[in-house]
């Protein structure tokens, strides 16, 4: 079998992870058993990742369509409740319950936790920004709601809401944070 390097090797290592994810969880996944069941060298996985904590958050990543822009439809209420529906039928799928695993897994591993910070959490609550940023240029935001602590408020009501009640996540549910919580929040 030739060798593989590049595109061909991550996608059979990120393949390998999550089959192992699958498998045994987080708590008990060896970067050994990732590499034998990818048919590559442990130190393969070890030159590119030091901590198995970032190769399961980009082994989840992989995993993940790439994040679209946010949605522009003029209207905040409208592209901040797009945001969640988007983020909401993830959870509702697939990669749902590696993700409940994986936020379960935080606690007990702060490695993970920062990991799955700089790879999801970081990027949602930039996403969110830019709605706001979006919606304070159309005059329908306040400029002083423009923080990363009041643009996290949806993603974690969304997160809190999934960890506690399972999936799927009702619409109303969503319907709900963006009209009682985020609206009041940020409006002029």
């Amino acid at each position: 079998m030739p060798r593989r390097r590049g595109d061909a090797l991550y996608a059979a290592i990120f393949e390998a992870t999550l089959d192992e994810l699958s498998a045994v969880g987080y708590a008990e996944l060896k970067m050994e058993r990732v590499a034998n069941r990818a048919r590559a060298s442990k130190g393969s996985l070890y030159r590119r990742w030091s901590r198995r904590a970032e190769l399961v958050a980009d082994a989840v990543r992989y995993a993940l369509p790439d994040c679209p822009e946010p949605p522009n439809t003029g209207n905040v209420r409208d592209d901040i409740l797009g945001c969640l529906r988007a983020a909401a039928t993830l959870l509702n799928g697939p990669s749902g319950e590696a993700a409940r695993g994986l936020m379960a897994e935080t606690i007990r591993d702060p490695d993970l936790m920062e990991a799955i910070r700089l790879r999801f959490v970081d990027p949602g609550v930039e996403l969110f920004l830019t709605v706001l940023r979006r919606g304070s240029a159309r005059g329908e935001v306040r400029a002083s709601a423009l923080t990363p602590r009041i643009a996290s408020v949806g993603p974690d009501l969304l997160r809190q809401y999934f960890l506690v009640h399972h999936s799927p996540i009702p619409d109303h549910v969503l319907i709900e944070i963006v009209d009682e919580v985020i609206l009041p929040l940020v409006l002029v």
